[in-house]
């Protein structure tokens, strides 16, 4: 662990990603998928908008794969980061480099043309992400989500949503009325503090429940109230991989933005066999829950 944020002109710097995490005791089966990561330029090929939410470090498409391959992980879902906005260019050169090992997932607007949304999927792009946390931005309104979701229902994209706390709870009806798959990022990033029983939890279990909504097993050092390892977080993943292994997914969030303090990347795979126990169930939510969502290849070429 190490201190992982700082300001610099009033704004929030992201630091860097563990420099040397541990090699994972845990084997992943072949084709494992990351299924929440995020690149950010290098800045001097892609540089960062002036508005940004935040100052990155640079953590290219290649410090991604290195950082793939040391964990075990065949394939991964990028997801486009507010630090880069609307402008995918970063995003794009990464899955024509990985064309068979990597997907994405777009940040639009209700500016977007039909025509950006047509590229982004022919380089593989399969989901959109909404944003409803106020250190990023204001969300979406909901005229805005509805132009949005028009824009990428011909794709049959997923709909991330990245949202804490009650936001769970208050946002409910349209978690689930969507009409696309909709896939909540972090676990809900719930308050761990009211507990499992709590209404946060169980408003995420409900949801579940409907069939249609999955959950990114994802990010346990951003809801642990205890820090490693992330015991209480932990268990909340366990009890939804329990539940619904069939619409769950696991993610490192890779590089991290924006944490209190840097978790290992081999610690968090190592998680995975205290989250899932159960080597079919961990391959349905490591290999195939991700293949179905994101249109992966049945097999590498």
């Amino acid at each position: 662990m190490t201190p992982a944020e700082a300001t610099r002109g009033g704004r929030r710097v992201a630091a860097p990603p563990h420099p040397n995490p541990k090699v994972p005791d845990l084997r992943l089966p072949p084709r494992s998928c990351d299924a929440h990561c995020h690149i950010f330029g290098p800045g001097h090929v892609f540089p960062y908008p002036e508005d940004r939410a935040y100052d990155p470090p640079d953590v290219s498409k290649d410090d991604l794969r290195r950082r793939h391959d040391l964990l075990g992980l065949d394939r991964a879902i990028i997801v486009q980061s507010a630090a880069h906005g609307t402008d995918h260019s970063a995003l794009l050169d990464a899955l024509r480099t990985y064309p068979d090992a990597y997907r994405g997932v777009a940040l639009l607007t209700p500016r977007t043309t039909p025509a950006e949304v047509a590229e982004l999927h022919a380089a593989g792009v399969r989901g959109v992400r909404v944003q409803f946390m106020p250190h990023l931005g204001p969300g979406p309104t909901p005229d805005e989500l509805r132009a949005v979701l028009d824009l990428v229902r011909p794709y049959a994209w997923h709909v991330a949503f990245h949202i804490a706390g009650d936001a769970v709870v208050d946002m409910f009806d349209t978690l689930r009325s969507t009409g696309l798959p909709a896939v909540i990022d972090h676990m809900a990033r719930v308050d761990l503090a009211t507990g499992l029983d709590g209404d946060q939890v169980r408003a995420l279990r409900r949801l579940l429940d409907t069939g249609d909504v999955w959950v990114k097993l994802s990010a346990p050092e951003r809801l642990s109230t205890e820090g490693p390892p992330y015991e209480d977080a932990v268990a909340l993943a366990r009890l939804l991989a329990a539940q619904a292994p069939e619409r769950c997914l696991w993610g490192t969030d890779f590089p991290h933005p924006n944490v209190p303090e840097m978790p290992d990347d081999g610690v968090l795979v190592d998680l995975i066999e205290r989250i899932v126990p159960d080597e079919t169930a961990r391959h349905r939510i490591l290999v195939a829950n991700p293949a179905g969502l994101a249109d992966f290849p049945a097999e590498p070429r």
